[in-house]
């Protein structure tokens, strides 16, 4: 299908590129062998991407590097966005309406106590290693289901929210500001991420001379 699909795309460039059939057929032998892991609609997407992108048709290694991005293609989220949505979430999962079933398995699988907890050097390479079997899976058609958002006031997130916002005033901060820089209160008391985080917030005030005393 790849080939018959470039010899459409590009022609007399793409048949050129080999001078004999015997040539092509060793060539297609390889192709094919490079190509065996993908399903059909990853290859029509990848063929879709050169033809909107590429003027020549691609090598092996260029092919399968756009297999490998693939995720826009397919509306899946960024591996960077999908993993700050899971920690953000992390803490309450079934309750919230996740943007793409993919970042919620692929959470589950990282662990979500392993998400709120750690900090990003440990959890996002687990993430990232989860998130590419998971999109890799659902671009493959398999169909994955994710819980229904349970609708239940979180009282705890309200009261951090409420803290933020009334921490933010006697700083004189913005909230987004405040959200920032007591972002680490999002994080288990005494676990890893949320000294980390909260280290990068005392870096930070010290860098622009803030006077500021972070609570714990």
């Amino acid at each position: 299908m790849v080939f018959t699909r470039f010899m459409a795309i590009y022609g007399h460039k793409f048949k050129s590129s080999f001078e004999t059939e015997a040539e092509m057929r060793i060539a297609k032998r390889e192709w094919a062998m490079s190509l065996g892991q993908y399903s059909e609609s990853e290859l029509v997407a990848a063929v879709n991407i050169c033809k909107d992108t590429l003027a020549w048709a691609p090598s092996i290694a260029e092919f399968i590097s756009i297999l490998q991005g693939l995720n826009s293609a397919f509306g899946l989220p960024d591996v960077r966005a999908a993993y700050k949505e899971a920690c953000f979430y992390a803490d309450r999962p079934s309750q919230h309406n996740w943007s793409h079933q993919v970042v919620y398995l692929a959470g589950k699988e990282t662990g979500w106590f392993e998400l709120r907890s750690a900090i990003e050097k440990t959890s996002f390479g687990l993430f990232s290693y989860h998130y590419e079997i998971m999109c890799r899976r659902f671009r493959q058609g398999d169909l994955m289901e994710v819980p229904v958002a349970v609708a239940i006031e979180d009282k705890q997130d309200n009261t951090l929210f409420n803290f933020i916002n009334h921490w933010s005033q006697e700083q004189q901060l913005s909230q987004e500001d405040a959200t920032k820089l007591l972002y680490y209160m999002t994080k288990p008391a005494g676990s890893d991420g949320r000294a980390f985080y909260k280290a990068k917030s005392l870096q930070y005030i010290e860098q622009h001379k803030l006077t500021i005393t972070l609570p714990e």
